[in-house]
């Protein structure tokens, strides 16, 4: 049977990259080594955090899923930075591990365009320059005209141990053992990572009775725009927090040579995680530091497992109890799952298009951690991307590309095809130049437009997203024309309120600019007929108001630069005077615009200068 778009790998990037092509009315195969390890969640069990509960606000703008499934029956949520400015505000859900693959899964065999297959990938079919589906690890071989990879950990990866090394995948799972041989031979630079995770723990074996509690916010909250909370707030399961002591500290010390990646293993070239690291490096590299926190996580109802946030290992398991044993409350802890470090091979990501689709084979689409990214959620964005855009290749239509000021999923991808990567990338919002315009509040203002031109977004909710952005403008146009006058009872409220007393009369926009006074004392002076959502809006437009402006104008100049495109067929050894290394840059990565250049790491500002003047003087001249 032949398909017009294959996903290759069932994690969350494959999941969203099936849903979006098989939505957009493409008869789609997900191929997965193991359907039970759909949508699983092999490390954190977690769904948001900084900047990621941003992306997946985004997802869910766009019309993908992770939002939705993360709302269904989720354990905790929490909004991070609450008492920090709107900019680096993001929601961060504790999942359920058994429901958020389930309800996946429940998806994703619900759509009708979609068919999935219990098999392993081994090889593309290519002809031309062009993929034409895949080969099985039988020989069997599947025609399609688009292929999407989305293989996440499994491209020959190695699980590590102190001094020992098995080809397996995160749950014992055989590994593909030779797709990314394959893929090297086709012409792809391939680039080992390395991850890790930690223990799992037996509930009732911990001392919770020396651990500091950690709960979800107390105001309901959801990723996705289209539906109310579902939850009691009161029901919400509570996280742990505890701190490594001086005894672990000196049991890492003691055994470092024993870690896979300090001397158990001579042989590891995967570069670790930079922003998530074992706790091996945390020890080695903060050697000032007394001791690192850690979180006990609940990983679901249906089951006692504890995961220890923030201390994966590649110790033997004899360092690991030990470990464990020394931190507070888990003395006499029992270990379900030991902590293991994974291996494995990715594509270096400059190979890329701004659309995913690869440079050297066309139709041929990658997403998720083959692209040398770490998280859940920024497999997710990208599969959801990946997905859409191989649709849109097979309709004769433009690419989604999102820009740096309209997503952070434009940050991420721009980063990975334009810089490439060191280390397993993971979204901070220290990576995005206009966070302020990137907030967790406006994904549907910012995106829920693109989502409903690529077919992802029904009328039904397009036609909400028009009433909200009119009801922002009504309610703006409500607060400057309604006015409170300086009366007794006025002045004493705003004296309650640490606010400065009225004079002569103001209007209640100009009342909101102060930082002091919030929407809930405009509604003490008028019952505002607006729903919460526009009010959120509105608040967070005023008070920041001269902010957003600035960012709009230095995002304007950024944009100029992106719509000043560069010829596809440019030969950049013909520009003279141009540096060495801005040669070779500018000849690997072939950026489509003059914006996207002057972010490539090693052209700098007068490069950008030579190349402007020679397209404007010399590239058509010479073209004839």
């Amino acid at each position: 049977m032949d398909y017009e778009i294959i996903v290759v790998g069932g994690g969350h990037a494959g999941c969203e990259a099936s849903l979006a092509a098989a939505r957009k009315g493409h008869k789609t195969l997900l191929v997965t080594g193991n359907i039970k390890n759909i949508a699983d969640m092999p490390c954190n069990p977690s769904i948001g955090g900084s900047a990621k509960g941003i992306v997946v606000r985004e997802i869910d703008a766009l019309g993908g899923e992770m939002g939705k499934n993360a709302d269904k029956g989720q354990l905790q949520m929490k909004m991070l930075n609450h008492k920090k400015g709107p900019a680096v505000q993001a929601l961060r859900a504790q999942a359920d591990k058994v429901t958020y693959p389930k309800e996946m899964y429940k998806t994703l065999s619900e759509e009708k365009n979609l068919t999935i297959r219990e098999a392993m990938v081994e090889d593309l079919i290519v002809e031309n320059g062009k993929v034409k589906g895949i080969i099985l690890e039988d020989g069997t071989e599947i025609v399609s005209k688009a292929v999407i990879l989305t293989t996440g950990t499994y491209l020959k990866a190695d699980i590590m141990v102190g001094d020992t090394r098995h080809r397996e995948g995160p749950h014992g799972e055989k590994p593909s053992q030779h797709l990314s041989d394959n893929l090297k031979s086709l012409g792809f630079k391939i680039i080992r990572l390395k991850t890790g995770t930690p223990q799992r723990i037996d509930k009732n074996t911990i001392d919770f009775s020396k651990t500091k509690e950690e709960y979800g916010s107390d105001r309901k909250y959801t990723f996705s725009f289209d539906h109310e909370p579902s939850y009691n707030l009161e029901d919400q399961i509570p996280c742990h927090l505890i701190y490594t002591t001086p005894e672990t500290h000196q049991i890492i010390k003691d055994n470092l040579t024993k870690s896979s990646m300090y001397g158990g293993l001579n042989d590891i070239t995967g570069v670790g995680p930079r922003y998530c690291p074992s706790i091996e490096d945390k020890i080695v590299r903060f050697s000032d530091k007394e001791r690192h926190q850690l979180f006990l996580e609940p990983e679901s109802l249906y089951y006692d497992d504890i995961y220890i946030q923030g201390f994966s290992t590649s110790m033997p398991h004899d360092v690991q109890e030990k470990m464990v044993h020394s931190l507070p409350g888990l003395e006499n802890a029992k270990i379900l799952k030991y902590a293991y470090a994974i291996e494995y091979d990715a594509i270096y990501p400059t190979q890329l298009k701004q659309s995913l689709e690869t440079k050297l084979i066309e139709n041929l689409f990658t997403a998720g951690q083959i692209n040398g990214t770490s998280g859940y959620e920024e497999a997710a964005c990208q599969g959801l991307i990946a997905g859409i855009n191989a649709s849109l290749k097979l309709e004769g239509k433009e690419p989604l590309i999102l820009k740096r000021n309209e997503a952070y999923i434009g940050v991420l991808i721009d980063d990975l095809v334009t810089k490439g990567v060191i280390d397993p990338y993971r979204l901070l919002t220290s990576r995005a130049e206009y966070r302020l315009l990137l907030r967790h509040d406006n994904a549907d203002l910012r995106l829920r437009e693109y989502g409903y031109q690529v077919g992802l977004i029904s009328d039904v909710q397009y036609n909400k997203l028009k009433q909200k952005k009119q009801d922002i403008k009504s309610a703006i146009a409500y607060l400057k024309e309604h006015k409170i006058t300086p009366t007794e009872e006025v002045n004493q409220y705003l004296e309650q309120q640490e606010s400065a007393t009225l004079k002569d009369g103001i209007s209640l926009y100009d009342l909101l600019k102060r930082p002091e006074i919030k929407m809930e004392h405009i509604n003490h002076f008028y019952e505002l007929p607006f729903e919460n959502s526009v009010l959120e809006q509105v608040e967070i437009e005023i008070k920041y108001e001269g902010y957003i402006k600035k960012a709009l104008h230095e995002a304007d100049k950024m944009v100029d630069l992106d719509n000043k495109k560069i010829p596809e067929d440019i030969d950049y050894s013909k520009i003279h005077n141009l540096a060495s290394e801005a040669k070779q840059k500018l000849n690997e990565i072939r950026p489509t615009s003059i914006g996207q250049a002057l972010r490539i790491s090693g052209v700098n500002p007068a490069d950008i200068s030579l190349l402007m003047v020679y397209i404007k003087k010399e590239y058509f001249h010479d073209r004839g």
